[in-house]
């Protein structure tokens, strides 16, 4: 992923300014589905910044001049905090500006592959993108049992968007969810209240 659009001399605050999302695409909605495949095998090449930017705002992205975005959640409360690992570094995604914040210039997928059971598409895949849930975003309206039912939930849904979008732009994609939740904590330096939900490798296929 290219940084020219890199806005700040400082590298922990470093954003990204992420290309116009597109609308339209060459499939249906219905040969995205019919073609979803988990993919292992990619090559090296790296995704671009218009790929990263379409495959953040399918899972994230806002979509209503109110806020509401590709995902639905419950009560439009949006648990979800999504990030992603490239060789140039690691990115937090803000839906509202749809741009990126570098919170590292280390390539962290190495920690990740450590993480999540040494599976080999992490350090293969271009990008991997980070799923997180807040659960106190929801309690004080839904109460703390319920709560994390409903961020997955959520993160589900965030999750397909992606890998049909994956599948749109001729891309290879597998969502993970084994790994040790403390280690990608730490490895990826997460707040204390986020809880990583899914690793999703994305790349071009081999």
């Amino acid at each position: 992923m290219t940084t020219g659009r890199e806005k700040s001399a400082k590298p922990q605050a470093m954003r990204i300014f992420l290309p116009s999302p597109a609308r339209t695409g060459l499939m249906s909605l219905e040969d995205c589905i019919s073609q979803r495949r988990s993919v292992r095998e990619f090559s090296r090449q790296p995704l671009t910044e218009q790929q990263i930017g379409q495959l953040l705002w399918a899972a994230q992205g806002i979509t209503h001049p109110d806020g509401f975005r590709t995902a639905p959640s419950a009560g439009a409360l949006y648990a979800l905090e999504v990030y992603v690992a490239t060789p140039p570094g690691f990115y937090h995604y803000f839906p509202e500006t749809h741009c990126l914040e570098r919170k590292s210039a280390e390539d962290l997928r190495p920690a990740l592959y450590q993480a999540a059971w040494e599976q080999e598409p992490i350090l293969a895949a271009g990008a991997v993108f980070v799923i997180a849930a807040v659960y106190e975003r929801l309690a004080g309206k839904y109460g703390k049992a319920r709560s994390p039912q409903y961020a997955h939930l959520e993160a589900g849904h965030a999750a397909h968007n992606l890998l049909l979008q994956a599948v749109s732009l001729s891309l290879g994609s597998v969502p993970m969810g084994a790994f040790h939740d403390e280690q990608v904590q730490r490895a990826l330096s997460l707040p204390a209240e986020q809880t990583p939900l899914y690793l999703i490798p994305v790349g071009v296929r081999s």
